[in-house]
């Protein structure tokens, strides 16, 4: 049986919602803290969640560190000889591209579990990080700690839906992700391409959104003209808005065959439907 509640994921959980702990952690209390840590001493996650930066952004970042230096220090613990990044990866590599010997860092003791987690937390809310590293990054985390999308929608304050949808992204065709992983494409953009099941096609229409700088709205609006017009029931399109309300996921009447369909993602998510439809 799969352990959904196990100590270990609440704790994670618990970890994500304690603020003040997370806080007092990335920042320091006083300037003694930093300290001056050669490059060649410290080194990565190798399991780092954040897998592409942007090679133009890290390149004005490591003009401004020739500059002005690192500005905020990067958070790191002891692993061995070396120093393993907290947080501030990006950070690091500019220092790296800008040819820099050392770094300022705030050395902490920190366990694997602390150290994961306050990696997992710096990554999955910057603002910068592309839909393709947050999607892997939300699956990573539901797949190692055996969370629900309910537990990491209540501990880092996003909704199941948008956690959800963000994972269903890795569903897009290889050549597909490489866009979405460059930026080429965005969220909203790959969330519509996944409708077109041929991979192929699903390709096609991407290279056509990137060359023709279609638009979201524009994609929706095509993919809508395709589907057979008819008067909407607007009875039946509000009961479909309690059902996704409820179930947290899309619902659709068909009302000429007289057919409910319920979109699920995953077992784990069918499994999820039937406890809110069956109340076990």
């Amino acid at each position: 049986m799969t352990r959904k509640k196990g100590g270990l994921n609440r704790g994670l959980g618990a970890f994500i919602s304690d603020k003040n702990k997370v806080e007092e952690i990335l920042k320091p209390s006083n300037e003694l803290e930093i300290q001056e840590l050669k490059l060649d001493d410290v080194e990565p996650r190798e399991d780092q969640p954040r897998q592409a930066f942007d090679e133009e952004s890290l390149k004005e970042l490591a003009n401004s560190i020739s500059e002005y230096g690192v500005i905020q220090p990067i958070i790191v613990r002891k692993v061995g000889k070396k120093y393993e990044i907290v947080a501030g990866e990006r950070r690091y590599r500019a220092s790296k591209l800008a040819n820099k010997d050392t770094i300022p860092a705030i050395i902490r003791e920190l366990d694997d579990f602390e150290g994961e987690n306050l990696s997992i937390i710096e990554n999955i809310q910057r603002e910068d990080l592309n839909p393709y590293d947050e999607a892997v990054a939300y699956k990573s985390i539901i797949d190692k700690y055996e969370l629900t999308q309910e537990d990491l929608s209540k501990a880092i304050g996003k909704s199941r839906p948008y956690i959800s949808n963000t994972i269903r992204l890795l569903r897009l065709d290889e050549r597909v992700l490489e866009f979405l992983k460059s930026g080429q494409i965005s969220y909203s953009i790959g969330r519509e391409l996944l409708s077109i099941t041929d991979n192929d096609e699903q390709y096609k229409r991407a290279l056509e959104i990137m060359e023709n700088k279609i638009s979201v709205k524009a994609v929706a609006k095509a993919k809508k003209r395709k589907k057979r017009i008819k008067s909407p029931n607007i009875h039946l399109m509000e009961v479909e808005e309690s059902f996704m309300d409820r179930l947290g996921t899309k619902v659709r009447i068909n009302e000429s065959q007289k057919v409910i369909s319920i979109n699920y993602y995953d077992n784990e998510d069918l499994q999820r439907i039937i406890e809110i439809i069956v109340g076990e």
